[in-house]
């Protein structure tokens, strides 16, 4: 891939040279993420933030990034607030969109969706999550993390022992990650689900072909006691077609501090996509998990905004820029990251 210019749609675009390129781009971003040292190489700069469908992180995120680069950020929330509720196609929106921006970040409950939109952009779009296809970006801060929490326990991603946990069948988080990780050499998938929310055949399928393990199974303890990584995650309940469908398999599957005892390896870590659902029917990841130091999560999301810059820097060709407009930054920026 050669970035400059490009859609960035599904993570089948990505061979493993370039990802190793993308983050060896975010480790550069990490003063600027961390409030050290301020750059401007995007001064001048627009980001059109199109989220269609409801989120928090992956549109601030987004957001941020940008901003820590110099740009500016226009947003767009829900499909009521622009003319595609009055019945604008996706070709008219993004011919006119893509006119005011630099580069677009689109998110739609649609599948494909994103895509069809990047058919017609006039700049590179981003697909930060299509229905429940693909989520490009959150795979790779989720890779990106795994890859610095085994460096923190000298391991690699080859090797890697990884317990896939919950909704395996609707969330696009998931779907992004496994092929991501096959890309690697040797993983062991432990896919944990009821049987109707299972992983679909495309993605098992693409597993085996590149000769990974995986064992399938509905029984969390059992399934967790063996792996290097936790990735639980929630019931996609806008997934489904309605909320009493969704409701059965809300708090089926739940990891908390005294199962992570009993049944996991000491350094288990433990990630998730989030939001995690914390309302007491479901509590997929319990609170009192929140001070076990192998807890991720929080740390998933301060690399999501790395990872995004790396994004924008790579695509917008300013990567080797970056320290052109670098200063130190002159307010108080002490910060607790733990």
């Amino acid at each position: 891939m050669k970035f400059v210019g490009e859609h960035i749609l599904s993570v089948s675009q990505f061979a493993r040279s370039d990802i190793d390129r993308l983050f060896a781009v975010a480790e550069k971003m990490i003063p600027y993420a961390n409030r050290k040292k301020v750059t401007r190489v995007l001064e001048g700069a627009i980001l059109g933030n199109m989220f269609f469908e409801a989120s928090t992180r992956t549109r601030v995120s987004f957001g941020c990034a940008w901003n820590l680069l110099g740009g500016e950020v226009r947003e767009t929330t829900e499909i009521k607030a622009s003319s595609l509720s009055k019945g604008e196609s996706f070709y008219d929106t993004a011919r006119v969109l893509s006119g005011y921006s630099d580069i677009i970040v689109m998110r739609h409950g649609q599948e494909g969706s994103v895509g069809e939109f990047a058919g017609a952009s006039r700049v590179p779009v981003i697909n930060a999550g299509d229905g429940a296809n693909e989520h490009p970006s959150q795979a790779l801060l989720d890779l990106y993390t795994i890859r610095q929490e085994m460096l923190g326990r000298r391991k690699k991603v080859d090797g890697l022992r990884i317990a896939l946990i919950g909704d395996l069948r609707f969330g696009r988080a998931v779907h992004s990650l496994c092929e991501l990780l096959s890309l690697y050499e040797n993983i062991q998938f432990t896919l944990i689900s009821p049987k109707d929310l299972s992983l679909p055949e495309k993605y098992l399928t693409l597993i085996k072909e590149r000769g990974h393990q995986i064992e399938e199974s509905e029984d969390l303890h059992a399934g967790i006691a063996k792996s290097d990584i936790i990735y639980m995650t929630r019931t996609q309940e806008e997934r489904f077609a309605s909320q009493d469908e969704a409701n059965k398999y809300r708090g089926l599957l739940r990891l908390n501090q005294s199962i992570y005892t009993e049944f996991c390896e000491p350094n288990t870590v433990i990630m998730h996509p989030l939001p995690r659902d914390s309302r007491g029917e479901a509590q997929e990841l319990d609170e009192d998990l929140n001070e076990n130091p192998n807890l991720a999560i929080f740390r998933q999301t301060d690399n999501g905004v790395v990872v995004r810059m790396a994004l924008f820097a790579l695509i917008l060709d300013v990567a080797e820029q970056i320290e052109v407009s670098s200063r130190d930054v002159n307010w108080y920026t002490e910060r607790r990251f733990n």
